[in-house]
């Protein structure tokens, strides 16, 4: 495991997939479980299908959720460019040398022609594989044909009747026969390569150590180990993850939930808790944690403990590990979180010492910091509206009289404490021989507009004197309309 250097190398052909940031984490966690090397590779060379502003998604993704790449298009390197549009030439060197040494050929058809032949071979059950009418071409006739500037891309040569064998780590022993092994392009009519050449080139020359990638790529490895086996190069060691599934276990989908990692930030999940849950997607430390950190992972991790079976991808278990790294954080880190937030719904004019003081009353029942103002909002600002069913059964004749005697008593405390406010309510529900809970109630519903929350005397603490007699006074005074509006709401 000396010098491990392993690569993220996504086509710009769009945002940066939820399974591509659980790549760029799994190669990022073993290369520094193993004091490697991370490296960014952009593959762009599909011209056709390039999508503006997806390079920065992925640099942008990377470094959000804290993945940092060693070298790259912006980190620089000694193995650079980092693009592979800016290095055709060496792509072009390589396809000359495989088509001197008969291990490629020119294919000169048209698309038209390969339309065709794959309709007739699915018509009849046959492989969809290239039939190699190029393949028996004379050289006189390749000349010909290139003498008239025909269009031709350049094919890999396939060995007939041979076995192409392979060691995955997390797969075990692989073989396929190059019966079932198409004649694969390797360069395009463009003159651009494909993943396939380029792909092995560049990990060859960038001194990949190991290749660690997504499962739809198994079927593709064994036209790379033949790439490597014509050039004479020493292999890289495969690891091919597992697939990610929807909760129906189909393969993950835009039809079912947001597959791109840019969607996740917005709504509130925290970056240590969406990396924590796409690290556990495919693989396990051998025991029963689930929360890890960034650092946690960097040192349980290993290829050997990613199972083979699909993983899937669950909103709920995400939710979940979100509220535990919440409460994993200090007040004072959840409140650099919730500044912005504040700022942008105009409630920035509270103090410091008041929004933590809400914090820690609210951590442990939060799923997202944003909930801090969603469903806390009562915190920051007088109800505007009431639970219509809390009204309906909390809310009766004496409820009002109820609410006035407390608001009287309140106003008379020095220290607005818990244990002060607490007094109040269990010594007026003794003198009235009603049950606490019949003040607690309709109190939570005049202070938050809601029927629940925190500790009540917990809140009115934090909310202070004043603002909870202002709320009581206000039910008070609307009470018949708000009785009402409850009635007639369904």
């Amino acid at each position: 495991m000396s010098d491990v250097r392993v690569r993220y190398a996504p086509s710009p052909t769009g945002f940066l997939h939820i399974g591509g940031l659980r790549t760029a984490l799994y190669n990022y966690l073993f290369a520094r479980h193993h004091d490697g090397k991370l490296i960014l590779r952009v593959e762009d060379t599909d011209r056709s299908r390039f999508v503006e502003g997806a390079v920065e998604d992925f640099s942008r993704m990377l470094e959000w959720a804290g993945i940092v790449v060693d070298e790259g298009p912006t980190q620089g390197g000694n193995y650079g460019p980092y693009y592979q549009s800016q290095r055709l030439n060496l792509y072009e060197q390589y396809a000359d040398q495989l088509l001197k040494e008969g291990k490629a050929y020119r294919c000169f058809c048209s698309s038209e022609r390969l339309d065709q032949m794959r309709k007739f071979q699915e018509k009849s059950k046959l492989p969809p594989k290239y039939d190699r009418l190029c393949l028996r071409l004379s050289q006189a006739e390749v000349d010909e044909n290139l003498s008239k500037k025909m269009p031709y891309t350049i094919r890999l040569r396939v060995p007939d009747d041979t076995t192409v064998k392979f060691h995955d780590l997390i797969r075990g022993e692989v073989e396929f026969s190059t019966f079932n092994v198409d004649d694969q392009v390797l360069v395009k009519s463009d003159g651009f390569p494909t993943y396939h050449l380029a792909n092995v080139v560049d990990d060859h020359h960038m001194l990949i150590t190991h290749v660690i990638r997504g499962e739809e790529w198994v079927s593709s490895t064994p036209k790379h180990v033949l790439l490597y086996q014509y050039f004479g190069w020493e292999l890289p060691l495969f690891a091919h993850l597992p697939l990610l599934l929807n909760s129906d276990r189909s393969k993950m989908s835009k039809r079912q939930g947001d597959v791109e990692a840019r969607a996740y930030p917005p709504k509130g999940y925290l970056k240590e808790a969406l990396v924590n849950f796409i690290a556990l997607l495919g693989w396990n430390p051998g025991d029963e944690r689930e929360i890890f950190t960034m650092e946690e992972l960097i040192r349980e991790f290993s290829l050997e403990r990613i199972h083979k079976a699909g993983a899937v991808f669950s909103v709920e278990k995400l939710n979940w590990i979100n509220t535990q790294h919440i409460r994993r954080k200090t007040n004072d880190e959840i409140y650099d979180l919730l500044k912005p937030e504040l700022a942008n719904a105009g409630l920035n004019s509270f103090s410091k010492e008041y929004v933590l003081s809400a914090i820690g009353l609210m951590k442990e029942r939060i799923n997202f910091i944003s909930e801090l103002i969603s469903f806390s909002g009562y915190f920051f600002e007088d109800p505007k509206s009431f639970d219509a069913t809390g009204i309906r059964k909390r809310f009766n004749q004496q409820t009002k009289s109820h609410l006035q005697e407390l608001l009287n008593r309140l106003s008379t405390i020095d220290e607005f404490s818990v244990p002060r406010i607490e007094a109040v309510y269990r010594d007026y529900a003794d003198e009235a021989s009603i049950k606490a809970s019949e003040l607690i109630h309709p109190t939570r519903l005049a202070v938050s507009g809601v029927t629940l929350g925190p500790g009540l005397f917990e809140l009115m603490e934090i909310l202070g004197q004043k603002t909870v007699l202002r709320r009581m006074q206000a039910v008070i005074d609307h009470f018949d309309r708000i009785i009402k509006e409850a009635s007639t709401t369904a």
